[in-house]
């Protein structure tokens, strides 16, 4: 493929910003048109449920400095949404009504929070979601949190620290159980528990009402502060509008994140990928993905034919626990233990027929090299050896 002369980035956020970045660090020279529906410049998600939401920190991690963009000739359209875009004649249109042409395109529309009938209550997704949460979160205050995944656990750990007293409500039976199963799900519950948390699980929401809520066991809640934490639903009705492939609940994407359209390429949330690592369509919704995929996809959109390879990532910090998971495992698959789980500070991995499928180190901090390489090579190991041996001999 030859050169592309113009660009066009629609979303300013994490995968976005870093394929715009990257673009710029490969050399390419042509024109750069980034559309964003926020007023923010382009920034990383994380601290948005951990240091922001903490006090830690007073503003999130820019992806780049201001300057970045004007110095790089990007140009950044912030509260411009594209309305439509056409791939037959390689056009866009914006909100302001212009009709823009493109010869590449990518799509990194990122997610929007999921919400339930009639819900009333904060939901974290922005920079703006997060300041309005954090100055909710007051001492003495009762937040009740639905949804007991992985946002809904780091909202209610920054809830306890700024002492406020939490409830957490799931229907399922631990949390987490979805992405790390029965036993993780119950170390975090306990971690949660000794701080102070109350869970209703194996119970949803029956009704929302301004005095409060109304779980299905009959049980009613009066919070102070409610925080809808369901999951997200990535955005692709410009993706489907367009006649797009989709896939796994998101743009059927190929190993090199091209879309079923001519010139036209997805990453970040949004993108189902056909994984070469693994075989089958791969979506993820976590802040390395974004920026790697977002890194990646510069070079298959200036032609060049790289296949994004890398193992899912992700991170939490709850408490005083700090975790990393790398890779893609099942609840159902085999568990593994190097370490003890009651102290909160051992390695759990997963296995299927003998492969294995992820790794998570809790508090465990000197593996990270040899966790990634046995992860990314799905290692051929057994129980034994991954409780005892050296895992850097096992790479």
């Amino acid at each position: 493929m030859a050169e592309p002369q113009r660009i066009v980035i629609v979303g300013t956020g994490l995968a976005g910003a870093s394929a715009a970045g990257a673009l710029r660090d490969r050399g390419y020279g042509g024109k750069i048109t980034m559309f964003g529906t926020e007023h923010h410049r382009p920034y990383e998600l994380p601290a948005l449920s951990k240091d922001l939401l903490l006090g830690k920190a007073a503003e999130p991690a820019w992806v780049h400095e201001p300057s970045f963009y004007s110095d790089n000739e990007i140009d950044v359209q912030l509260g411009v949404s594209v309305l439509e875009l056409r791939p037959g004649d390689h056009t866009i249109v914006d909100s302001d009504g212009a009709v823009r042409t493109y010869d590449r395109l990518l799509l990194a529309t990122g997610s929007r929070p999921r919400v339930l009938p009639g819900a009333q209550g904060h939901v974290l997704r922005t920079l703006d979601d997060s300041l309005a949460l954090k100055s909710a979160l007051r001492e003495g205050r009762h937040v009740v949190i639905v949804g007991a995944g992985w946002i809904g656990c780091e909202v209610a750990s920054a809830a306890r620290t700024h002492g406020c007293r939490v409830t957490v409500v799931d229907p399922l039976a631990e949390p987490l159980v979805r992405v790390l199963g029965a036993e993780m799900g119950a170390m975090f519950r306990g971690l949660h528990t000794e701080h102070g948390v109350e869970f209703k699980l194996g119970t949803g929401v029956a009704s929302f009402s301004p005095a409060g809520v109304r779980l299905d066991d009959g049980t009613e809640l009066h919070p102070d502060v409610t925080v809808l934490a369901v999951g997200a639903s990535p955005r692709l009705e410009l993706a489907e509008a367009a006649g797009l492939e989709l896939a796994e609940g998101g743009v059927a994407v190929d190993a090199l994140l091209r879309t079923s359209a001519p010139d036209v390429f997805a990453a970040g949330d949004i993108a189902a990928q056909d994984h070469p690592r693994y075989g089958h369509r791969v979506r993820v919704e976590h802040w390395a993905n974004a920026k790697d995929q977002g890194t990646h996809v510069a070079g298959p959109l200036i032609g060049l034919d790289e296949p994004y390879l890398k193992s899912p990532y992700f991170f939490t910090d709850q408490y005083d626990l700090g975790m990393e998971y790398r890779g893609l495992a099942g609840p159902d698959d085999e568990l593994v233990v190097r370490g003890d789980v009651a102290s909160r500070e051992f390695i759990a991995f997963w296995l299927r027929d003998g492969r294995l499928r992820a790794a998570m180190n809790v508090n465990v901090w000197d593996h990270g090299t040899a966790l990634k390489a046995l992860v990314d090579a799905q290692a051929t190991v057994t129980p034994e050896q991954l409780r005892d041996a050296d895992l850097g001999a096992l790479v």
